[in-house]
């Protein structure tokens, strides 16, 4: 079985290496290379197997195989203990291979064989651990990418009027011609439901039921990237006003889940929450016009992201599958280098200046300070910026520093050295790519024209939420702290806004309660609803006359003056 793993592991990390070179050559001579099979001919209309291959393309692929290597070499002791563990393997490599499938799509056919794949397999993957709460995870996480598989068919057949599903040829077109503008709509309703934006955001936490290597693969560079990349794709085909649509979705998602995060106890829900409020400025800046700057925060944010799931995963393990924070405490002491890299991937979120994360997100804060906008956005941007830090030092108080609350008497000790090399993989990307992939993607420098005070936004930003996750991580329950007074508050915006609450019972409640009736009413028929279980009174009567069978001596001696009377009553 480690010999089926290792063999995954070298194969991926191989292809990486190869893809990334390549990508380079590609960029640095404007190489774009299309391969086009042509499957059948059906009235006029081409199938067309094509292949995109870009330096974007290539660059997404590369990145994408050495998250999974390092993934799957992890998975190696993570899962070690599990029975079907060649399953578990397959099913991260179908999961990788889909995504590959649609990186290098540029038809929207086969986008959809990869869509689909990505939703398929995350759902096996999220029911791995059989019990009620994955499979419930599962359902939740399947039927809302459905609705983006859904836009993505009805997009396939309205391009059937144009006679191409190659849609690089109409992106222009896109634009201007109202026909083909509903192409956009649909494409980016998909994008919503694929990296959960509002109305779509409450299958992304619940997915967290999946196993933690599944979870940093799926969180970093597979399924919810693919929605953000799509609009990457798709973005020349953009009008102003769904751009403006978008930016109000996406910054609405990035406020509410980093309001979420400073409310929540799960150590994988954190992550996924701060996973949803980085998607969310991805969007926002792709909305802006900058589709080269959301790639770039894409990739440095699929780097640290995968490790921190690594090392949350790694944590989870040695606390016997305890993922409460409020049960963690002084792990620095513990476990000395899973908490450095932890701690490294938490400030390069934060956007702490020369770690990765700075060298996208403070550009993107930049730009998005030149562009012509309204004070909401600015206001959203900045205080986005202050929440994520804010969860983010109050996560790392709570689990690194402090007391050590696990309730078991056992040492919690760094002994997984396979898990260790595998987080090791990641860690120097992580503190260098940010700048590397900085020389590499921009050939020209952005120029950034500013007043001192909104050039040091952000760190002052950063500092100020540095100190209010530290006064949120200092709350304990005592009579001084009138929580109770805002619990539904702390509910409210715990749970994102009730969001998981509507897409679960505001959905389902009715439709089931109507399943009953039909049933009761048609399937098991109307004559058993109104006849057996209706009718009291054949039930009452028929009782009564059951008390006459009863040998009882009082019965019989009044049947016989019964029969007397009627005797004499006829005489």
């Amino acid at each position: 079985m480690m010999k089926l793993l290792n063999n995954y592991f070298k194969l991926f990390l191989v292809f990486s290496i190869f893809f990334f070179s390549v990508s380079l050559n590609f960029m640095s001579n404007n190489y774009v290379l299309m391969i086009e099979y042509e499957l059948l001919m059906l009235n006029s209309s081409s199938f067309l197997m094509v292949i995109l291959l870009d330096w974007m393309s290539l660059l997404f692929m590369s990145f994408v195989l050495f998250i999974s290597s390092m993934v799957i070499y992890y998975s190696g002791e993570y899962m070690a203990e599990e029975k079907n563990l060649e399953r578990f393997i397959l099913l991260v490599v179908m999961f990788v291979l889909s995504m590959m499938l649609l990186i290098i799509s540029p038809n929207l056919i086969s986008i959809l064989l990869g869509w689909d794949g990505l939703g398929l397999v995350s759902y096996c993957l999220v029911i791995y651990y059989q019990n009620l709460k994955s499979y419930n995870a599962g359902m939740l996480t399947a039927l809302s990418n459905r609705i983006g598989d859904v836009m993505i068919l009805m997009g396939i057949a309205w391009m059937m009027n144009f006679g191409s599903w190659n849609y690089i040829f109409y992106l222009e077109m896109m634009k201007q011609d109202n026909t083909m503008k509903i192409i956009s709509i649909l494409i980016i309703i998909a994008a919503l439901t694929k990296s959960a934006q509002i109305p779509f955001s409450s299958w992304l936490p619940a997915a967290m039921a999946a196993p933690t290597p599944v979870s940093s693969l799926v969180h970093s560079s597979t399924l919810v990237t693919a929605g953000v990349y799509l609009l990457i794709r798709f973005n020349f085909s953009l009008s102003d006003y769904l751009l403006y649509l978008l930016l109000f979705v996406s910054s609405m998602t990035m406020f509410m889940s980093g309001l979420a995060a400073n409310f929540e106890y799960d150590l994988k829900k954190i992550i996924a929450l701060s996973t949803l409020s980085q998607l969310g400025l991805m969007m926002s800046i792709l909305a802006l016009g900058s589709y080269k700057l959301t790639f770039f925060h894409l990739l440095v944010h699929a780097l640290f992201k995968a490790l921190l799931f690594m090392c949350a995963g790694n944590i989870i393990h040695n606390m016997m599958n305890c993922q409460d924070i409020r049960y963690m405490g002084n792990l620095m002491e513990k476990m000395p280098l899973t908490c450095t890299f932890f701690n490294i991937c938490n400030l390069s979120l934060c956007g702490l200046p020369f770690l990765s994360g700075f060298f996208s997100k403070d550009l993107i804060i930049e730009f998005m300070s030149m562009s012509y906008l309204n004070v909401y956005i600015y206001v959203i941007m900045y205080l986005s910026i202050g929440l994520t830090v804010s969860y983010s030092f109050r996560l790392s108080y709570y689990s690194l520093i402090g007391d050590f609350n696990f309730m078991a008497l056992n040492m919690v000790s760094e002994s997984s050295l396979v898990m260790l090399k595998g987080m090791g993989g990641l860690i120097f990307f992580v503190i260098f790519s940010g700048s590397l992939l900085g020389w590499v993607m921009f050939f020209e420098p952005i120029f950034i024209c500013l007043p001192i005070l909104m050039k040091l936004m952000a760190l002052i930003m950063i500092f100020m939420g540095m100190l209010i996750g530290y006064e949120l991580s200092k709350f304990k329950l005592n009579y001084k702290l009138k929580s109770m007074k805002f619990l539904i508050f702390s509910l409210f915006v715990s749970s994102m806004w009730n969001m998981p609450l509507i897409s679960t019972v505001g959905l389902n409640y009715y439709p089931l309660f109507f399943g009953k009736v039909y049933t009761m009413v048609f399937d098991q028929g109307w004559h058993e609803y109104y006849g057996g279980k209706n009718m009291k009174v054949m039930t009452q009567f028929s009782s009564f006359v059951q008390k006459f069978s009863y040998n009882h001596f009082k019965v019989y001696f009044l049947l016989l003056m019964l029969w007397v009377v009627f005797l004499l009553l006829n005489i």
